[in-house]
């Protein structure tokens, strides 16, 4: 099937409350454009110069979505345009961000990246850790980010069952944390979910899935 067709048979199926980001990462210019001109407008990159290189060249209506890892060094090239960062693992990115966001004149909206899956990773708060920054007294001191949600990404693995326990396991933290309310926290967003696994992910509760494969196809 073609893009269009791939959007179309994904965006009819999905509740009305669950927002899709588009995975363009790797992806070209033309193809993105085709993703544009369904009606679609929400993208998200991994890399931060493939992310800034694709802002230059297409329509500046785009919401820009920054899904990978990011160093606090590369937070200066996205700070002016980034509609949300979904890899937050840190109080010291958090602090950059801030203070990028100051030279901007913008509060930038902000997902802590919750550590989730039965295998190794180098990112992610675990569950403590993410509480911890959640009520922590240096969070309150940055007045130009928004923490608007949570993300996880599940274990690679064929085993539904076990993928469905951990997007629970971070649907029950998201929920005991979303009384959670400051000037600079208001917990909406649960991003769980990618090509392999969205539908279980809607199922345990996410309203924001991050999905390129099943759109673009397999990359060879």
């Amino acid at each position: 099937m073609s893009i269009k067709e791939n959007i179309h048979k994904i965006t009819t199926s999905l509740p009305t409350n669950v927002t899709l980001v588009i995975v363009t990462k790797t992806h070209p210019v033309e193809k993105l454009m085709e993703v544009y001109q369904t009606g679609n407008h929400i993208f998200g990159e991994n890399k931060v110069q493939e992310m800034c290189d694709k802002y230059e060249q297409l329509p500046k209506n785009i919401e820009w979505h920054l899904i990978g890892h990011l160093q606090t060094n590369k937070v200066k090239f996205i700070a002016p345009f980034v509609s949300l960062i979904h890899s937050i693992d840190s109080l010291k990115l958090l602090q950059e961000i801030n203070k990028q966001a100051i030279k901007n004149n913008r509060i930038i909206n902000c997902l802590l990246q919750v550590y989730i899956a039965k295998e190794e990773t180098k990112f992610g708060l675990d569950f403590n850790e993410a509480e911890n920054l959640l009520r922590s007294d240096a969070l309150k001191e940055l007045h130009n980010i928004k923490i608007t949600g949570l993300m996880g990404m599940a274990t690679n693995t064929d085993n539904e069952k076990q993928i469905e326990l951990e997007f629970l396991s971070l649907k029950q933290f998201f929920e005991k944390q979303k009384q959670l309310e400051t000037t600079n926290i208001k917990l909406e967003t649960l991003s769980m979910g990618m090509s392999s696994d969205y539908l279980l992910a809607i199922k345990s509760g996410s309203n924001l899935i991050r999905v390129g494969s099943s759109i673009f196809g397999k990359r060879i």
